[in-house]
C-alpha cells in the first residue's frame, strides 16, 4: 500500500448524495441520584437537550465535515420535528430534497442519559409505506453530476425497493455503497460496496462461527449479487473487507468506547469521499476503520472532521518503508515541516533499474550533505525513452519499493518527463547532487537551484560498479537481457 497521506486534501473536491431513511435524534442529559417510588427506575433531573441528525442525515453530515459537497434525499413528516432536522443539515451546508409526507411523522429517536450512561431510547415514527417510490424519482432526477451514491437503508421505508435507482446510478458510471438493514441482499444487487456489521452480515447468510466461513459467506454474496466489495465491521475485531480476489483484515483501533450510535454511519461516508476521490477499496477501507474508531469515542451520533482524521492517520505508526513514496502533493506539504525544523533538503535523480552497491554508496553519501534525501526517479515510459525498448528491466512500482527500503532515503518520487527539471524547479531542495562527469551548467534542474541560493554537488561514481557490467555478466550466464550502451548513471 502506497500511503498517500494527502488524500484528505482532495475531498472538498468530490460531490456525493445520500439517499435513505432520514431521523432526528434527541438527547435529554442529566443527573439522577435516586430511584423512584412510583417504580423500580431511576429518577433523572433533565439539564440540557440536544437535537442531531440520525440515519441518513448523519452520513450527509459526516460528509460535509469532511468537507464534501453532499445531497440528500428522504422523507419528513409535515411537522415541527421535520423542520428541525431540515434547519440542523442546511445549517452545515447539506442540500436536502426532502420529500414532505402528510401521511408520516418525521422519525424521532429520543435518549436519556444519566451520568454518561443511556437508560432509556424512546422511539417516535410512523412511517408511509408508499414514500419510497417518491424518493427514488427525486433521487433519480439528481444522479447528476455525483461521483458516488450512498444509501442509508434503517428499514424505514426509504429504500424498500432500490433496484431502479441502483441501476440508474451504475448506467451513470456512478458508484453506488450501501449500508443494508434488510435481511434480503438480493435488494441491492450490483451495488459496488455493501457495509454490513456482523449482526446484520450473519442474519443474511446465517452464522459464521469462523473468520473461514465468514469469507466463503461473503464470496458467494459476491458473486451470487455481483457486488464488487463486502466491508463487514466487527466492533472489537475490526473489519473484514472481502473482494473477489483477495480478503484484507483490518484490526480495530485501541480507544475506550463511550457510544456506537452512528459508527456505521462514519464508516459508510469515509469510504463514500474517499473512493470519489480515487483511492482503492483497501486505503478507503483502512481510513473508515480509523475513522469508526475516533466516532466510538464520542457520545451519540457524531461527525469526524477533516482534521481529525487527517490527524490521526498521521499520528498511526508507519510500518515497513512505503510511507516514504509519496506524491507531489504530499511532499510540498512535507517540506515547509522539515525546514522549518532547520532540516536541509539534499535531491538526486535517475533511473535506478538495477539497484547495486555503487547506487547504495553514492546515496548515502548524498544523504551527507544534509538531513533529508528525495530521490526522484523516471517513470517506465521515461526510462524506455532514455534506455530503450527493453528497459525497464523493473517496474516503477518495484524500483521506488527498493529504493524506499534504504535508511538513506527518506523520500521516494516518480515523474514522467525526461529530466527531472520541472520537479525540481517545483520542490528546490537546498541541494541538488548528480554523479558522474557532468559540469554543474550541464546538470537539469541547477539553474533554478542556483538562483535561489541553493548548491549544486557532483560526486564520483564508484569503481568497479556498473549497471552495464550487471546486464552483460546476466547475458553470460545465458539470462535473456538485451544488451544495451548506456550511461552508469543513478
Amino acid at each position: 500500500m502506497t500511503e498517500q497521506d494527502d488524500f484528505f486534501s482532495h475531498l472538498s473536491q468530490q460531490q456525493l448524495m445520500v439517499v435513505g431513511d432520514v431521523m432526528l435524534d434527541r438527547y435529554w442529559y442529566g443527573d439522577t441520584h435516586r430511584i423512584s417510588p412510583e417504580a423500580p427506575v431511576p429518577v433523572v433531573n433533565i439539564e440540557h437537550t440536544q437535537d442531531r441528525a440520525g440515519g441518513a442525515a448523519n452520513v450527509a453530515l459526516n460528509l460535509r465535515a469532511l468537507g464534501v459537497t453532499t445531497q440528500l434525499i428522504g422523507a419528513i413528516g409535515q411537522d415541527t420535528t421535520g423542520e428541525q432536522l431540515q434547519a440542523l443539515l442546511t445549517a452545515q451546508q447539506v442540500q436536502c430534497h426532502f420529500i414532505r409526507d402528510p401521511q408520516m411523522t418525521t422519525i424521532t429517536k429520543l435518549r436519556v442519559l444519566g451520568r454518561h450512561q443511556q437508560l432509556i431510547r424512546l422511539d417516535f415514527e410512523q412511517p408511509d409505506p408508499g414514500v419510497g417510490q417518491a424518493i427514488e424519482q427525486q433521487a433519480m432526477g439528481l444522479l447528476d453530476p455525483n461521483k458516488v451514491l450512498i444509501l442509508s437503508d434503517y428499514a424505514k421505508g426509504a429504500l424498500l425497493a432500490p433496484q431502479g435507482l441502483i441501476k440508474a446510478a451504475k448506467a451513470k458510471g456512478i458508484k453506488v455503497l450501501v449500508d443494508p438493514k434488510s435481511r434480503d441482499l438480493s435488494i441491492y444487487q450490483g451495488a459496488d460496496v455493501i457495509t454490513p456489521n456482523i449482526h446484520e452480515f450473519e442474519a443474511a447468510v446465517g452464522p459464521c462461527n469462523s473468520d473461514s466461513v465468514l469469507i466463503s459467506q461473503g464470496q458467494k454474496l459476491l458473486q451470487q449479487f455481483n457486488f464488487a466489495a463486502i466491508l463487514i465491521t466487527r466492533g472489537n475485531q475490526g473489519m473484514l473487507l472481502i473482494e473477489p480476489h483477495s480478503t484484507l483484515a483490518i484490526p480495530a483501533q485501541a480507544r475506550e468506547v463511550f457510544d456506537i450510535t452512528g459508527a456505521g454511519d462514519t464508516v459508510i461516508a469515509v469510504m463514500g469521499a474517499l473512493l470519489a476521490s480515487g483511492e482503492n477499496l483497501a486505503n478507503a477501507a483502512k481510513v473508515a476503520n480509523l475513522a469508526a474508531g475516533i466516532a466510538v469515542g464520542k457520545i451519540g451520533t457524531a461527525q469526524i472532521t477533516q482534521a481529525e482524521l487527517a490527524d490521526s492517520w498521521a499520528s498511526l505508526p508507519r510500518q515497513g518503508s512505503q510511507h516514504k513514496i509519496v506524491t507531489l502533493p504530499k511532499l510540498l506539504n512535507e517540506l515547509p515541516k522539515a525546514k522549518c525544523c532547520g532540516e536541509s533538503i539534499v535531491m538526486t535523480n535517475g533511473c535506478f533499474d538495477v539497484l547495486h552497491a555503487g547506487h547504495v554508496q553514492y546515496l548515502e553519501q548524498a544523504k551527507a550533505l544534509g538531513a533529508r534525501l528525495i530521490v526522484a526517479i523516471n517513470d517506465d515510459l521515461s526510462v524506455s525513452r532514455l534506455k530503450g525498448a527493453s528497459r525497464p528491466i523493473n517496474s516503477l512500482a518495484q524500483r521506488m519499493q527498493v529504493l524506499a527500503g534504504l535508511g538513506c532515503v527518506d523520500w521516494v518520487i516518480a515523474f514522467s518527463q525526461d529530466t527531472p527539471e520541472q520537479l525540481i524547479a517545483e520542490l528546490l531542495p537546498d541541494i541538488l547532487v548528480k554523479g558522474g562527469d557532468y559540469t554543474p551548467e550541464t546538470i537539469a534542474g541547477a539553474q533554478q537551484i542556483l538562483k535561489h541560493g541553493g548548491q549544486v554537488k557532483i560526486l564520483d561514481f564508484i569503481p568497479g560498479c556498473s549497471t552495464t557490467g550487471i546486464l552483460q555478466r546476466a547475458q553470460m550466464q545465458a539470462v535473456p537481457v538485451t544488451q544495451h550502451s548506456m550511461e552508469i548513471e543513478p
